[in-house]
This record gives C-alpha cells, sequence and structure tokens, in this order.
C-alpha cells in the first residue's frame, strides 16, 4: 500500500448535466503515485469516486479565485500534460489550505521528475517568470503554445517547475512592482518602471513611509497626481493580509478609511477582475463632489511567498457613470506584499501601497491641497492593516476568501423590486437573501450522496456563469406553499419597519447573526444564519406588581388566536424584575413542527434537554459603548445563565425566562434599563446544533426593539389559574 503523503478535506464544485451549479466537501487522498477523492473519509478498501496518476507530466495549474454559491474559493487544477481531459480539480475556502495542497502535490510530482531524469528519460517542465512579457508567456493548461506540445523533441535541460497563473496581467495594467534598470525605462516613456533611482521619502506619516515620484511624465494630465506609495511592516502573514486587502465587505471599514462601498461588475478570470468602488474622501464634502472608481484588479502569488495586486482603470459597459458621483481615474496602483524575516516568533510582512491618481472634477489640478490629501488618505491604509492586526490577538481557523455583492446583480434585481412595486405583487427576493439561500444550498449539499458520474465535472466549467449568481432556494429556505396570514395578531407593541422609528418592534435580518456551519464539528466555522424557521407575529410589553408567569394562557393574546387556527406558537417572556416588574413577551408561530426536527425535539424534550440547548444571540446596534460592552454579542445559552421555567400547552410552549435569577445579567440590566429609550436591541433565537446531524444551525426568530419607552407598558388582564 503507497505512502500516504497529504490528506483533509476540500472542495469540489461543478454543474449538473441539467445545469444547476453544485459544490461539495469531498475528502482527498494524496499518495506518492495517486491523487484521489472520495465522498467521506475513506476506512478499508473503499473505492474513491475519481482517481488521478501522479507523475512527471502532471501539472498543477493555479485557476485563483472563483465565487460559487455565495462562497469564494481558491482553485487548484492537477491535470496530466499528455491526458489534458483527465484532471481533478479541488478547491479551498482559505489560501493557506490551497497552498500546502499544491506545494504537497508540486513535490510528489518533482519527485517522479528526479527519477525520471536519474533513469535518462527526457523530460522538460516548465516554468513562470512573474514580470516576464507582463506574464503573457506563462504556461497555462488552457493556453498553451503549440511549441510545447513537441517537448519531447527538445533538449533535457534542468528548469524549476511552477504552477500557472492564469493569463497574465491585462496589457493596460502596468506592473510597477518590478524594478528595470533607468536605461530601459528611458527608452519608452509609456512603459515607465518605478525604480527606486526615482524615488524620493516625502514623509514619516503613522509609522509609514511616504514616498513621491521624481520623475515628471508628459503624456499624463496635469490634473493626474505623481505617483506615491507608502511602505509599512505589518506583523501578520502574506496570506492573511492579502486576505484583507481583496475583501470588498464590511471588514474593509475597520482598515480603509478611504472605502465607502464595493461591487464586482466582472470577473473575468480567477485572477483578474473588473471592480467598481467608491471612495470616503472627506475634504470639504459640502463643496466637493465623492468620487468613484471602475477598474481592473489584477493579482498573482510570486515563488518567493510574495502577493501583488495591480489595479488600472478601465471603461465598462455594466458600469457607467454613477449619479452624484464624478469618475476618477487611476493611472497605476496596487499593494506588493513580501514576506520578512519573523521576529520575537511573529511574523512579519512589508506591505507597499502605491497610488496614481487623476480625481477628475473641477480645481483639481489648482487645488494640490485637495489631491495630496486624498492621496494620503488612501495610502494611509498601510497603516490601518498594521494596527487591524496589532489589535488582534486570536487567530484561529484562517478566514475564508469574503464574496463580493455582484454589482450586475445588484442592478437587476432592484430594478425587478422597482418594476413588481408598481404592479402591487409581493417583491422579489434581496441580494442578501439570495447570498443567504446559496449558502443553505451549499451547507445542504456538501454530504450530498448523489453519484458525481451523473454530473458535468468542474472541469468543463473553468469559469462562473451568470446564473450561478440567481441560485434556487433549498428545500429548508422555501417559502410554504400558503403564507401565515398576520393580520390575525396582535399586540400592545406596535411593528414598524422604518429605520428611525421609536417605541416599536420589526424583524431583524436572520444574516446579522452567525451560527454554527455544516462542518461546525470540524473547522469551528459560522456562517450568516439566512431565513427564520418560524414568523415573529407579535409583541407585548407589560408591567405589573409582580413577576408576570404563563402570559400565553391570556385570552385573546398571539398564541391562543394561532392554536384557534391550529398553528403552533413558541413564546418568550423576558421577565425583568424591579419595583414595577416588567415583561416583553414575543410570539413566533408556524403552521405545524417538522417531526425529528431539532425544533420538535426542543418542544417535546424535557427541561435538562431544553435548558441544555435554548440559546440567545444579543446584539445592540445603536446604544452607548458601555452598553454594547456589556451585553456584547457573544451567543448564550438561557438555560445555563437564567432561570427558565417550561410551559407547555396543547398548541405552544411558552419560556418564561427570569432576567433576575442572575447576578451578572441584574448587573447588565441596571445599566440598560436606566437607557432603554435610547438603545436598538437585536435578539435571535435558537436551538444549539451540537451533531453533524443537526448541523447546520437555524434561526427559530429574531426580532429588533427600538428606543423602548417605559411608559408604554401596560398592566395585562391574566386569567386566575383555577389550580
Amino acid at each position: 500500500m503507497s505512502k500516504v503523503v497529504y490528506e483533509g478535506w476540500m472542495v469540489r464544485y461543478g454543474r449538473r448535466k441539467i445545469g444547476r451549479s453544485f459544490i461539495h466537501m469531498r475528502y482527498f487522498v494524496l499518495e506518492n503515485r495517486l491523487l484521489a477523492y472520495y465522498k467521506r473519509k475513506p476506512q478499508d478498501s473503499q473505492v474513491p469516486i475519481k482517481t488521478l496518476l501522479i507523475d512527471g507530466n502532471c501539472r498543477v495549474e493555479d485557476r485563483g479565485l472563483k465565487t460559487q454559491h455565495g462562497h469564494m474559493v481558491y482553485v487548484l487544477s492537477v491535470y496530466n500534460k499528455k491526458e489534458k481531459y483527465n484532471r481533478i480539480t479541488m478547491a479551498a475556502f482559505n489560501i493557506q489550505e490551497a497552498l500546502i495542497w499544491k506545494e504537497k502535490i508540486e513535490s510528489a510530482i518533482d519527485q517522479h521528475q528526479d527519477s525520471q531524469m536519474a533513469n535518462g528519460n527526457k523530460y522538460i517542465s516548465f516554468e513562470y517568470k512573474s514580470g516576464m512579457d507582463n506574464g503573457r508567456n506563462a504556461s497555462s493548461s488552457d493556453y498553451e503554445s503549440h511549441a510545447q506540445e513537441d517537448e519531447d523533441e527538445a533538449p533535457p535541460k534542468t528548469l524549476l517547475r511552477r504552477t500557472t497563473i492564469g493569463n497574465g496581467p491585462p496589457d493596460s495594467i502596468l506592473d510597477w512592482t518590478q524594478e528595470f534598470d533607468s536605461e530601459l525605462s528611458n527608452q519608452n516613456a509609456n512603459t515607465q518602471a518605478f525604480s527606486r533611482k526615482h524615488w524620493r521619502l516625502l514623509q514619516c506619516q503613522n509609522g509609514l513611509r511616504i514616498f513621491e515620484e521624481l520623475l515628471e511624465v508628459d503624456y499624463l494630465p496635469r490634473s493626474c497626481s505623481k505617483a506615491m506609495r507608502a511602505v509599512g511592516v505589518v506583523e501578520a502573514t502574506c496570506e492573511e493580509i492579502f486576505g484583507l486587502v481583496m475583501s470588498m465587505d464590511g471588514t474593509r471599514f475597520e482598515w480603509d478609511c478611504s472605502f465607502q462601498y464595493g461591487s464586482l461588475v466582472e470577473e473575468v478570470d480567477g485572477h483578474t477582475a473588473i471592480l467598481y468602488h467608491r471612495l470616503q474622501l472627506d475634504w470639504f464634502s459640502m463643496f466637493v463632489w465623492p468620487r468613484d472608481l471602475c477598474y481592473v484588479r489584477y493579482w498573482r502569488r510570486n515563488d518567493d511567498g510574495s502577493y501583488v495586486v495591480l489595479f488600472r482603470s478601465r471603461e465598462h459597459e455594466n458600469c457607467g457613470p454613477q449619479p452624484g458621483y464624478v469618475r476618477a481615474h487611476v493611472e497605476s496602483g496596487g499593494f506588493n506584499i513580501s514576506p520578512l524575516k519573523s521576529r520575537n516568533g511573529k511574523p512579519r510582512t512589508r506591505v507597499q501601497h502605491l497610488m496614481q491618481i487623476d480625481l477628475k472634477g473641477w480645481g483639481v489640478g489648482c487645488i494640490l491641497a485637495f489631491q495630496q490629501h486624498c492621496l494620503l488618505q488612501m495610502l494611509n491604509s498601510v497603516a490601518g492593516l498594521r494596527e487591524w492586526f496589532a489589535q488582534t490577538d486570536e487567530r484561529g481557523a484562517p478566514p475564508r476568501i469574503p464574496v463580493m455583492v455582484n454589482m450586475a446583480s445588484s442592478s437587476v434585481s432592484l430594478k425587478k423590486t422597482r418594476k413588481i412595486d408598481e404592479l402591487s405583487v409581493p417583491p422579489a427576493p434581496s441580494l442578501d437573501q439570495m447570498n443567504a439561500a446559496s449558502r443553505n444550498s451549499l451547507l445542504m449539499d456538501e454530504y450530498s450522496d448523489e453519484d458525481e458520474e451523473q454530473m458535468l465535472e468542474a472541469e468543463q466549467e473553468p469559469y462562473p456563469t451568470k446564473s450561478d449568481y440567481y441560485v434556487k432556494r433549498t428545500a429548508l429556505e422555501e417559502e410554504p406553499i400558503e403564507k401565515i396570514d398576520l393580520s390575525c395578531f396582535s399586540g400592545n407593541l406596535r411593528r414598524d419597519d422604518r429605520d428611525n422609528s421609536r417605541d416599536c418592534w420589526r424583524i431583524s435580518d436572520g444574516n446579522n447573526f452567525r451560527v454554527r456551519s455544516k462542518h461546525f464539528c470540524y473547522n469551528k466555522t459560522k456562517i450568516p444564519a439566512g431565513k427564520h424557521l418560524m414568523d415573529l407575529v407579535a409583541v407585548d410589553w407589560f408591567k405589573d406588581s409582580k413577576r408576570m408567569d404563563h402570559v400565553a394562557k391570556r385570552q385573546g393574546c398571539a398564541a391562543q388566536v394561532a392554536s384557534e387556527k391550529g398553528f403552533f406558537s413558541l413564546v418568550f417572556n423576558f421577565q425583568v424584575p424591579g419595583s414595577t416588574h416588567y415583561s416583553m413577551v414575543f410570539y413566533f408561530v408556524t403552521r405545524e413542527l417538522v417531526p425529528g426536527s431539532l425544533l420538535q425535539r426542543f418542544v417535546d424534550g424535557d427541561d435538562e434537554f431544553r435548558n441544555s440547548r435554548l440559546k440567545l444571540i444579543p446584539s445592540v446596534p445603536k446604544g452607548s459603548w458601555i452598553v454594547r460592552q456589556s451585553v456584547g454579542s457573544t451567543p448564550c445559552l438561557l438555560g445555563k445563565a437564567v432561570d427558565c421555567n417550561y410551559i407547555r400547552g396543547p398548541k405552544y410552549l411558552e419560556v418564561d425566562i427570569d432576567i433576575g435569577s442572575s447576578t451578572v445579567a441584574n448587573g447588565v440590566l441596571g445599566l440598560v434599563t436606566g437607557v432603554i429609550r435610547t438603545l436598538v436591541v437585536d435578539m435571535a433565537f435558537l436551538v444549539q446544533a451540537n451533531t453533524t446531524d443537526e448541523l447546520p444551525e437555524r434561526l427559530i426568530g429574531a426580532v429588533r426593539a427600538s428606543h423602548i419607552e417605559l411608559s408604554s407598558a401596560i398592566v395585562p388582564k391574566l386569567d386566575v389559574d383555577p389550580s
């Protein structure tokens, strides 16, 4: 039996013959002469789904980043040079894992290459030299020259084998990371290279060295700035920094003060994309219009472990001028992320950020302060990266690569919504909802037992199609055939879906909360929660001189109305002690419980099981800093933290949650009660999933309570219990 070199879970993706895309988790095993993958971790003599013989003719192709089912994955394709159609495509949710597999497979190929050379066999490998002809000479499994087909006729050489990296940078992008000598740069001003000889230190700011280009360029307009670059050292790995630099989600707000919004216009290939980017430039905003960009971004990973990200402005038919914005022009820019020797056991990376931009608009060429202020604000993102990592203590599992919002998809969704509104038809799902459905589609499909022989292989679909962005909802995400009529339910606290409303409640978006994923048991990953299992139909806000228990028995309440209609209710009664006792009651309703589901087991289980599973995820989107810190956003098992009393009725389960039973909760409550009018509080309820059969977690429901007034609570009319 061959020795196992490396093994683990990786992603498989592709398209079925019926046209729908799929994405699975598969268990890959690399042996000395074989790469194979299985549906599950192999035992005994289990037959793999597919195998590939490893020899000196094998290649590893780096296909870069691909968006699939609401996830961004890093794709590698392993194939045999003599049998190009016999290949295995594998992907990872983080770059580190993909690079480990790449290194292991390359090492196995190198061993066979060395043995072939030792036996006198003619074997020629290929290589990629970064920067050579802007990468156009790089080999690729899909774009290979005819000369390489006759490589067996060439004389033997000793060449290093490299992974291919797409088609190289577009012709319009200047690779400023390459340092040519001055003679070459003087021969053609249009291919100007940014050599060390043409830079001077302008200033030191925020721990960064800011350099300015010395060359005067005649072919650029006067309004275009000189190229400037910031150089700093960040205590993090190149992969961690690269992941942040490539992100266009909310994380970017934490380190890039010039970022306002970003979206994907077109995914050209795994290394090249066209992006739309709005800048946040705080310079006399009352008089100066905001700026936006449309640019092509190319990235690659060099052999020394460094990353290069290049961008330059480009026009695109799907990204025309936006109302209220001036379209700026990036002449050249990007990041160079290169590793340094570690110090005191901490990784160190040098980050260079270059920018040469024409901000356009009136007076830009005359007001030099505006140009320089905006450039420095953008370059300061290097300091933001440094501080972001310096203030992060725990770095557990490598983060997944974030997915960018697709500009075309969001614009289509917006047009459809407007058109549907005119026809008075329920609106189409939002982009967030579609992404949530996509994520849950992955989770439902990751361990599918469907035979892959009935599917088209991923290798036949190297890049995504537009249909990938419109994934159908899974069975768990589908809307019921008949929606529950909410008009028959009422509570004394009103519902108001407007953002600035007060003394009211509304349903909170499930994507605001992160829950355990399908593979939480293996990698501790969490995902946005998505759609709720039950509908929040009413909220009551009560007060009395004593604690209010079993409020669901009150005639006319939402739970009783639901019971009369044959629906099932789950009632959460938050009991707040004091000289005046308060209760906030949430009524969640569903048509019926799914037999055997985790929610059904919770409802019909004993109190010990319920206490070990009922979970609350709190959040304070708006409130004072001390309250937000006190409440936090860490999930809490309610039955472990406070006393919970469970009352099982014929068609409902009420949970009375006594906040006063915990000293810690009482302390937090003292802070909250005094400033409750200034707070916006989100709460999500769920049953904790502990096993793979129960995962992924699903929310029972979520609510947002906004600026609640104590004076609006009413005294309920509770029926006296005959017993």
